[in-house]
């Protein structure tokens, strides 16, 4: 009779079926060539290597949907001075796509006009600002993600960060800080204050400030930071715990940070950003000259080295630089102090460099 069931039972099962998937799922070239990870997209990808690197023969290793297989080879040396297409096929053989391939030098962006969103946007939910230069593009990031976390149904323009068709030259950024909620409380973070960096965003919701992972490549050497800005503080300034401090104005904070990047810190978080040891340089926008005011103002801050740095030639060559640059509706938004309201735009950023 327990003959009979398991003859039975294994009757019924049948062989998985083979993966309809057909996507580069990661790709790598040695470490001491790359400036920053891979980017891919649903049929692109971008990789940007160090400005010394020979592009024509280099040999990309794909990590694939399982079972897929993609022509040509995973590790086949090409020339890649112009982009190269490859082929995935999923392991079923039923489907394939095409991804076009480029390997090259990260471009240095230094203005910055907040006109574009990203074509990611309309996926995520919330406004994704994106800058270009020529045939090349650079996404800021932002706390959006995280809020999202908390307010599920917002609006792509109720998010703390978004686009605001009134800026000084065309669009802005308009960063405002707001509630998140019964959800933000319960997991010590009252509020959002609305933030742009230039970096990456991974939630981490055991320390939210680690969800910033700040700093793009640059091989320039910075001397100043300007660009307009307005703002309005809330009216409210209350603590991380939202008890109310009388009297306490909320302010916002605009600034830039150079940093050499080791294989130890590829970044800074909110945490450490201005404190770490890798810090070369900083351009930060003083407190009192953060002021209220409803018409767009001007500013103008320079590049100081932190005692004992030095900005090497040689390694700005090599790319072992990245910069961020940082600006949020409330200062001490990163310790979840502000005003629920208070709202920063912010248009033309510029670094002006040697």
């Amino acid at each position: 009779m327990m003959m009979t069931m398991l003859l039975a039972a294994s009757a019924c099962i049948r062989p998985e079926a083979p993966n309809c998937e057909a996507d580069i799922l990661d790709c790598s070239l040695p470490e001491n060539l790359l400036l920053r990870e891979p980017q891919i997209g649903n049929s692109d990808v971008r990789i940007y290597v160090k400005n010394s690197t020979d592009l024509t023969r280099l040999s990309p290793a794909f990590e694939l949907s399982e079972g897929a297989s993609i022509v040509p080879e995973s590790g086949t040396e090409r020339d890649f001075s112009t982009a190269q297409t490859y082929t995935v096929t999923s392991e079923d053989g039923l489907w394939s796509k095409a991804y076009t391939v480029k390997i090259g030098y990260a471009a240095v962006f230094t203005d910055f006009h907040f006109d574009y969103l990203s074509s990611e946007s309309n996926k995520a939910g919330y406004h994704i600002i994106e800058e270009r230069l020529g045939d090349e593009s650079l996404a800021w990031s932002s706390g959006n993600a995280g809020y999202r976390m908390s307010n599920g149904s917002a609006g792509p323009e109720d998010f703390p960060t978004s686009i605001c068709k009134e800026g000084k030259d065309g669009s802005c950024a308009r960063l405002t800080t707001l509630s998140t909620g019964a959800f933000g409380k319960m997991h010590g973070a009252p509020i959002a204050a609305g933030n742009l960096f230039l970096g990456s965003f991974e939630t981490n919701l055991s320390d939210t400030n680690k969800s910033t992972h700040m700093g793009v490549p640059f091989s320039k050497t910075p001397v100043t930071l300007s660009g307009w800005f307005r703002y309005k503080a809330g009216e409210k300034f209350t603590d991380a715990k939202l008890k109310t401090i009388p009297g306490r104005r909320d302010s916002f904070n605009i600034y830039a940070v150079l940093f050499e990047v080791t294989a130890d810190t590829p970044w800074l978080d909110g945490n450490n950003v201005l404190t770490h040891p890798n810090v070369v340089s900083v351009a930060q926008m003083d407190p009192a000259d953060c002021i209220e005011t409803g018409e767009w103002t001007a500013f103008s801050i320079p590049f100081q080295l932190m005692p004992g740095r030095s900005i090497d030639a040689g390694k700005l060559a090599q790319g072992s630089y990245s910069i961020t640059v940082v600006a949020s509706s409330s200062r001490d938004g990163g310790s979840f102090e502000g005003a629920i309201g208070s709202t920063l735009y912010v248009d033309e950023l510029k670094i002006g460099c040697e």
